[in-house]
């Protein structure tokens, strides 16, 4: 029995998609650097903007918003391309993300270098903070929809997936913590300026409560420093982690394609993946979570320095959530394979009560129990899109075969409209500390900014995630339905083997 097991037809091909766990390990550390670079710019480019940079709230929202939309708009052109792309000995996707590394690395450097002039900084920020949104698209577009191309196999991919997601927030514990301890002496409370009760006139005052450092806007200062050395180590990881993925990952021809299948024009794939059911409501509540999530974490150091007296804590509680982020992975991986995968979304509400707590009762014990709790949620946050947009893309694939090429145009689209998401919730964030009358440098900013800063912390995101998780309830696809789909493409590939074969049925195609 045990021989025949072996000769059987199904077990060379179960072993032809089975990825060893190398190949997933380097896949995963593939994409750290990007998310090392996103998780930096998350925590600390808005207040980088304001405090050291000392450009205005306003001025800060349109290089957030712009940039944020720059790189929205560059996952479908990038889609575009890597769709006409041909298949070279290393690969259809791989050459893109060798390309685009280093031009990544030298813009997110001058994205941190503080400029000699003072006039020109906005657009300095505009132009590197646009270009390197839009290169880490043409890396993250390739490099998402490479999952497609690893393994046929639904449960090889998902743990991919689960490898990937795990290795991505490791990354961004990896980018908070980085960024946090090497520019950390750039915020510290002694090195700002006090605001002077009006009944002070003593001239010395002034001198005692204002930092010994040179002004931020100095480009020799050690604020600006500091950062420079951030954006430095971070380019080194974007090097390393390139290296690991390209030795230790082979992209396959297209394994879903059948031999004869053509490949769909990206207009009309784009079109009907529009109006592709599962992927509307999938994106619709996703873009609404990432942007919660997204304006959480840009106000989070704001909000801790300057709302809730958490000065010497921010650092540990961006840490204590990242690291409860990456140990819960493995159980959501766990969660969705036995109870499905929109149950466990259920995981993404736990954030909702608890942010609320931590803006209204700013306690530090009760905000690493909120940061613990953050960080299981933003988990499931993270892992759940990535692993339903194979199941999408399948679902797709059987109601339209005999076409390939679709699966770029699905992950293109899907961070096209989470970037622009992103970038009108961050937009509309820093626009808002600007009419409430934010002031970079000063220790007490006014009332008005101070609620401003707990309701973009608390109240907005628990909008956001509760509509999100209402449009998800709509979400069609189920572990049933999965299974169906997964049994039509193997029939799909059994039966359709010639070109006659393919001939005679590809007249019963249309949408």
């Amino acid at each position: 029995m045990a021989e025949a097991a072996r000769d059987s037809p199904e077990h060379p091909a179960e072993e032809e998609h089975r990825l060893s766990v190398c190949s997933k390990l380097c896949y995963a550390i593939g994409g750290i650097p990007n998310q090392v670079a996103g998780s930096a710019a998350s925590f600390s480019l808005q207040i980088y903007l304001l405090d050291i940079a000392r450009i205005t709230p306003f001025h800060a929202s349109l290089v957030l918003f712009i940039g944020k939309a720059s790189g929205a708009v560059s996952d479908p052109v990038a889609g575009f391309f890597i769709s006409k792309s041909r298949w070279r000995k290393i690969g259809r996707l791989m050459p893109w993300m060798l390309a685009c590394t280093p031009f990544i690395v030298v813009s997110y450097f001058f994205m941190w270098y503080l400029p000699p002039f003072v006039t020109g900084r906005v657009v300095w920020y505009l132009i590197f903070y646009c270009i390197f949104q839009a290169l880490t698209t043409l890396f993250q577009v390739p490099y998402s929809a490479l999952t497609m191309f690893l393994s046929t196999d639904q449960k090889e991919r998902d743990s991919a997936t689960a490898y990937r997601m795990t290795m991505e927030v490791l990354g961004t514990l990896v980018g908070a913590a980085l960024q946090g301890r090497i520019v950390a002496s750039a915020h510290l409370s002694q090195y700002c300026t006090w605001n002077p009760p009006l009944n002070i006139t003593d001239p010395t005052y002034s001198l005692h409560n204002t930092s010994d450092f040179s002004e931020p806007s100095d480009p020799l200062s050690h604020q600006a420093k500091v950062y420079m050395i951030a954006a430095g180590v971070i380019g080194g990881i974007y090097l390393l982690g390139i290296i690991i993925l390209f030795l230790g990952v082979k992209e396959k021809d297209d394994p879903y394609a059948l031999s004869s299948d053509r490949a769909i024009p990206f207009c009309k794939g784009l079109g009907l993946t529009m109006k592709h059911g599962p992927y509307v409501k999938l994106a619709a509540s996703f873009l609404l979570i990432s942007t919660a999530v997204q304006i959480e974490q840009s106000n989070f150091i704001l909000f801790c320095t300057q709302a809730a007296d958490l000065h010497y804590h921010f650092q540990y509680l961006v840490v204590t959530i990242l690291v409860s982020a990456v140990v819960s992975i493995p159980f959501w991986q766990k969660f969705l394979q036995r109870f499905g995968k929109k149950s466990a979304a259920c995981g993404i509400s736990w954030m909702i009560p608890f942010a609320v707590m931590l803006v209204t009762i700013p306690n530090p014990i009760l905000a690493y129990f909120v940061a613990f709790v953050s960080g299981v949620s933003i988990a499931a946050s993270l892992l759940l899109p990535w692993s339903m947009l194979p199941d999408v893309a399948d679902n797709f694939h059987v109601k339209n075969p005999y076409r390939k090429g679709h699966e770029t145009i699905f992950y293109s689209s899907y961070v096209f409209f989470t970037k622009m998401s992103a970038g009108i919730g961050l937009g509309i964030s820093a626009a808002c500390l600007e009419f409430t009358g934010y002031e970079p440098g000063i220790c007490r900013q006014s009332k008005d900014v101070i609620l401003t800063l707990k309701i973009l912390v608390g109240g907005v995101p628990a909008v956001l995630i509760l509509v999100g998780l209402f449009i998800l309830l709509f979400y069609p696809i189920t572990e049933e339905s999965r299974k169906e789909t997964n049994l039509a493409l193997e029939m799909l590939r059994r039966s359709h083997q010639s070109p006659e074969n393919l001939d005679d049925h590809r007249e019963d195609t249309s949408v």
